[in-house]
C-alpha cells in the first residue's frame, strides 16, 4: 500500500505529457460503440412477429401450399430477423440461454429469449419444421442463394447428419457451465447480418454462402444445433408434409426437386430372409448401445478437465497456482497480470469457485459423452432399419417444408388447376413408377 501511495504522489507531481481534454470548448463526446439496451416493447414486437410468421408459414405450407408465398416470407424474415435485428434474438442461440438458466439459478432468463426457444419447437411438434421453411433468417439466406443444387451422396449425408447433435451437446455443456456461448461465438451468418465481425467468421460465412449455391442449406443440415432439436420434434409431428394429398404416380419429379435429400423413395417389404437378417443386426446394435453410452460417458469425463479451462474462473485459478511464490510484477501490467493481482487478494475464494466449476464440468462431461454415444448408436440403428413405403414421401425430420416439391408434382398441379387433368392422363405411361414394386 505504501508503494502504491508513493507512486500516486509521484504521478501527481509529474509533468503531464498531454494536456487534459477540453470539455468546454466545443468538444464532442464520441458516439458509443456499445448498443443501448433494447426496449421491452421491441422484445414483444419480435415475439409477435415470430408468432405471426410461424402461423403464416403453416398456412402457406398446409393450406395454400405455395412456394412463392414462402419465398416472400423468407425475404421478409431475412430482412427483419437478419439484417434489421442483426440475428439477435435468434432461436438458434436461445438454447444456450436456456441451458445457462438450467445450470445457473442466479441467471434470469429473458421471456423473449424463452419464447424464441419454445415457439418453433412447439410448432414443430404439430406441423414439422415450419420455422425452417421461411422464418429462420439463417435458412432463408442459404435457400435464396441456392442456384445449382447438387445431390450429396447418401453415405456422406448420413455421416454429416450427426454433427448438429454433437454441436448441440457441446453448446449446451459450455453454456450450462457458464464458460462460453460457442454457438453464437462461431455463428457464420451473424457477421453477414451485422456487416461486421471477426475475419475468421466473415470468411466462414462467405464460404458457407458460396457452398450454398450448390449444396442445399449446408449449415442447416450439417451444423445447426437448433435444427437438431427441430428434427427430433418434427419426427413425431401430427401434421406432415405430403407431396400430394391425393395419390402418387411415382413420377420421381418430387425426388429430383428436393435439394436437401429429404425425399424417401418407395421401398418394398423385405423378404423373410432379409427380414430375419435385419432383426439380428438390430439386436446386435441394441446390445451395443449401452456400451456406446458408457464408453462415451467415460471419454466425456476425461475431456471435462481440459474443457473446464475455457471457463475464466478455472483459467484464473490455474494462473494463480502457477504464480505461487513469484513476486508481484511492477510496471506495465497486462490484463492477465491485473487479473492475477486481484485473485491474490482472495485466493481461497477463487480456488473454491474453480473447484465447483470443475465438478460441474465433470458431471456435464459424463452427460455429454453419453449423449455422443447415444447419437452414434441411434444413427446406426436408424440406417439399419428399413421402413416399407408405397409412395415417395418426405422424411418428416429432414424435410424443411420448403414447398419445392409441390411445384413439381403433376397430381398436385392438377388438383390446384394449374394444368388440366387430360395432360396428366396422356402422360401417365411415361411417369409410371418403377417396375416390380410390391404394393402389398
Amino acid at each position: 500500500m505504501a508503494l502504491l501511495w508513493l507512486l500516486s504522489a509521484v504521478a501527481s507531481l509529474a509533468e503531464q505529457r498531454f494536456p487534459p481534454p477540453d470539455f468546454e470548448g466545443g468538444h464532442q463526446l464520441p458516439v458509443t460503440t456499445t448498443p443501448p439496451a433494447r426496449a421491452l416493447t421491441l422484445d414483444y414486437l419480435d415475439v409477435g412477429v415470430l408468432g405471426l410468421s410461424l402461423g403464416l408459414a403453416i398456412w402457406l405450407v398446409y393450406r395454400r401450399r405455395s412456394r412463392k408465398g414462402l419465398i416472400v416470407l423468407s425475404i421478409f424474415s431475412l430482412l427483419y430477423f437478419g439484417f434489421w435485428r442483426h440475428g439477435c434474438v435468434c432461436a438458434i442461440g436461445s438454447l444456450q440461454n436456456v441451458a445457462l438458466a438450467l445450470g445457473d439459478r442466479s441467471y434470469a432468463l429473458p421471456l423473449a429469449v424463452l419464447a424464441f426457444f419454445v415457439l418453433p419447437l412447439a410448432v414443430a411438434i404439430f406441423a414439422g419444421r415450419i420455422f425452417c421453411a421461411g422464418v429462420c433468417p439463417h435458412g432463408a439466406l442459404q435457400d435464396l442463394v441456392l442456384l445449382k443444387p447438387l445431390k450429396v451422396p447418401p453415405g456422406l449425408e448420413a455421416a454429416l447428419s450427426v454433427l448438429p447433435f454433437l454441436y448441440l451437446g457441446a453448446g449446451v455443456l459450455f453454456a450450462a457451465t457458464g464458460s462460453a456461448f460457442i454457438i453464437c461465438e462461431y455463428d457464420p451468418f451473424v457477421p453477414v447480418f451485422r456487416l461486421s465481425g471477426r475475419a475468421l467468421m466473415v470468411l466462414s460465412g462467405a464460404a458457407l454462402l458460396g457452398l450454398s449455391i450448390f449444396v442445399g442449406r449446408p449449415y442447416c443440415r450439417f451444423l445447426c444445433p437448433y435444427g437438431a432439436l427441430l428434427k427430433l420434434a418434427a419426427a413425431v409431428a401430427k401434421w406432415r408434409v405430403r407431396v400430394t394429398p391425393d395419390n402418387c404416380t411415382q413420377c420421381r419429379l418430387c425426388e429430383a426437386s428436393c435439394p436437401f435429400g429429404a425425399m424417401r423413395e418407395p421401398q418394398a417389404r423385405p423378404g423373410t430372409q432379409t427380414h430375419a437378417r435385419d432383426r439380428r443386426r438390430l439386436g446386435w446394435l441394441l446390445l451395443l448401445l449401452p456400451l456406446l453410452l458408457a464408453g462415451g460417458g467415460w471419454l466425456g469425463y476425461r475431456f471435462s478437465a481440459p474443457a473446464s479451462r475455457l471457463h475464466p474462473t478455472v483459467s484464473l485459478a490455474d494462473l494463480l497456482i502457477r504464480a505461487q511464490g513469484s513476486p508481484p510484477k511492477i510496471g506495465a501490467l497486462t490484463p492477465d497480470d491485473l487479473a492475477l493481482e486481484r485473485a491474490r487478494q482472495a485466493p481461497q475464494e477463487i480456488l473454491a469457485a474453480a473447484a465447483a466449476i470443475q465438478r460441474r464440468f465433470a458431471i456435464g462431461g459424463w452427460i455429454f459423452g453419453a449423449w455422443v454415444g447415444l447419437v452414434f448408436g441411434v444413427k446406426l440403428i436408424s440406417v439399419s432399419v428399413h421402413r416399407p413405403r408405397t409412395d415417395y414421401e418426405p422424411d418428416s425430420g429432414d424435410c424443411f417444408a420448403c414447398a419445392r416439391c409441390f411445384e413439381y408434382c403433376p397430381n398436385e398441379l392438377v388438383r390446384r388447376g394449374v394444368i388440366p387433368a387430360t395432360t396428366l392422363t396422356a402422360a401417365a405411361p411415361e411417369i409410371s413408377g418403377p417396375p416390380g414394386l410390391d404394393r402389398s
